[in-house]
């Protein structure tokens, strides 16, 4: 079995990640929009569409808060086995780290998934870090 593994450290506080990360109806508005066009509930799982088309359903394992730890696998894809979790943990100078782990067979889907992840990885950086920008008075 093959895993990928992406990080990113963003100024957001731990608190304010989880908050969006957790929230797994709205990647494609909260977390990653530009990599993620639409993200539907239902029982037990989201069905996320990606920039490229792709439609996945993501059966939702755990929303762990005490952890700050998200937990699901994918039917459809690359892949016929695809487990992945993201993990929130707050770094010392008030920000945060994201590790993004996904673990998958076959082991050859290995190119698309890493650029897929890393390709997502950017667009939760970009939205995460707007998160610690101050807030304008218009």
């Amino acid at each position: 079995m093959a895993t990928v593994r992406t990080s990113l450290d963003t100024a957001a506080s731990a608190e304010k990640a989880w908050t969006v990360i957790r929230d797994i109806g709205a990647v494609h508005t909260r977390l990653a929009p530009g990599f993620v066009t639409d993200t539907r509930l239902e029982p037990g799982a989201r069905i996320v569409t990606f920039v490229n088309g792709m439609v996945i359903r993501e059966p939702i394992v755990t929303v762990d808060d005490e952890a700050r730890r998200l937990v699901w696998s994918a039917e459809g894809g690359y892949a016929t086995h695809y487990n992945a979790s993201l993990q929130v943990s707050a770094r010392a100078d008030g920000g945060a780290t994201v590790v993004w782990t996904a673990d998958f067979l076959p082991d050859d889907v290995m190119p698309q998934l890493s650029r897929a992840l890393e390709a997502g990885t950017r667009a939760m950086k970009q939205s995460l870090d707007k998160l610690a920008q101050p807030e304008t008075l218009a």
